[in-house]
């Protein structure tokens, strides 16, 4: 019987989690008279909010995700939670407390995830965040979809402010075998096997990591230590599509 250990469950240093942690040093050590804005940006599932966390977890950082019926209040209230404040008075009252919060530690980055969303419709959102560097220094980090620099060009007071923009990158083999190492614990998924995935993925990192969970359980059913792709065989590929409608006679024998 194959015998199991507990998988790895450290954070994994991929391609973009070394980008963003470039991009998080480059920001907190700039000079002095330079802006202190930088934007992170791909596709969805490119494992932008895992970098961010792993940034989070090696620098200190604050770190929100920004909620899709979230306005400026709510926004500060979560700024000021995360750094252990409790929000009190007008929304002027709690710029202020925030970005007391933010200078005090003015290399304590804050991370903004899903910052598309401060963009969309008013931009009274991101000029909050556009105050909140300009009087507390601190650098802040926003990350989004694959359109969030076209968003944020208009925006000419905040565009400006940009230290760098850094483009998240689609997973490759090397990636895939960093995640498999975590993920897989005893079992090794051979190259040939983590290519596959890749391809078949679209270099997603998200959808990685569902196939790589995938491969080790076939591997533990089957009770063998390596799995390659003779061994996965016609199993399906983890690519997020729906499936196809199935026609009412299948229905009907319950396929």
């Amino acid at each position: 019987m194959l015998q199991t250990k507990p998988s790895v469950r450290g954070p994994v240093a991929t391609a973009n989690v070394a980008s963003f942690m470039t991009l998080t040093s480059k920001l907190i050590e700039r000079h002095p008279h330079a802006p202190g804005i930088g934007v992170f940006y791909g596709p969805s599932g490119f494992g932008k909010t895992y970098a961010s966390i792993f940034g989070q977890n090696r620098s200190g950082a604050l770190r929100i995700e920004v909620g899709e019926s979230w306005t400026r209040k709510t926004l500060l209230k979560a700024v000021l939670a995360e750094a252990g404040q409790v929000a009190r008075g007008s929304i002027s009252d709690m710029a202020e407390a925030a970005i007391r919060v933010l200078g005090d530690d003015p290399y304590r980055p804050l991370i903004i995830d899903e910052a598309d969303r401060m963009l969309d419709g008013s931009h009274r959102m991101i000029e909050l965040v556009r105050d909140l560097h300009d009087k507390s220094t601190a650098p802040i980090i926003l990350i989004g979809e694959e359109q969030l620099p076209s968003k944020i060009q208009p925006n000419e007071r905040v565009h400006n402010r940009v230290l760098d923009w850094v483009a998240a990158q689609a997973s490759d083999l090397e990636d895939a075998q960093a995640l498999a190492a975590s993920i897989c614990g005893s079992v090794e998924v051979a190259d040939d096997l983590l290519s596959a995935i890749v391809e078949r993925s679209e270099g997603r990192a998200r959808r990685i990591v569902v196939n790589l969970v995938r491969a080790e359980e076939i591997a533990r059913n089957l009770g063998q230590a390596r799995i390659d792709l003779t061994t996965w065989g016609e199993t399906e590929f983890f690519e997020s599509r729906p499936p196809r409608a199935r026609s009412f006679a299948s229905i009907r024998r319950g396929r």
